[in-house]
């Protein structure tokens, strides 16, 4: 059905069931699991010091959740890998998934009002729309 599974984790709530669930599907299904942390940069940085930056900050600010993530998945005997990317989450996500032959992407849920996703839309329904693997979105 599955060979290679990835999870989106920024650290929310969204994120944390998003990886919940992930660790049970492959627990089940017996795969290993890649979960992916995306530092977010400006759209157009300044120069190539403010992207160095910008990965410095993400490894900071996500080690935590890495740790976390891999305690938990070494609990339910999962075989588990992280990665720390920096850039627009959406592209960097659909990029991670295209160059590591994922075939599925569970990502959270994070509910905006009715406005903000018909103006500006949401992380979520966007990776729905552009991933080029199945998606599974936990709410």
């Amino acid at each position: 059905m599955f060979r290679k599974m990835l999870v989106a984790n920024d650290g929310s709530k969204g994120g944390e069931a998003a990886l919940a669930a992930a660790l049970e599907l492959a627990k089940r299904l017996d795969l290993g699991l890649a979960m992916v942390c995306v530092e977010e940069t400006p759209r157009y940085p300044a120069s190539i010091d403010e992207v160095t930056e910008a990965l410095a900050d993400a490894e900071g600010v996500f080690d935590q959740i890495v740790a976390s993530a891999k305690a938990l998945a070494q609990a339910r005997g999962v075989a588990f890998e992280s990665h720390i990317v920096v850039g627009h989450p959406v592209s960097s996500i659909v990029e991670f998934i295209q160059h590591g032959g994922y075939d599925l992407l569970v990502v959270g849920f994070m509910g905006h009002s009715a406005l903000y996703n018909r103006i500006i839309g949401g992380k979520t329904d966007r990776l729905v729309e552009l991933a080029p693997c199945k998606v599974l979105v936990v709410k």
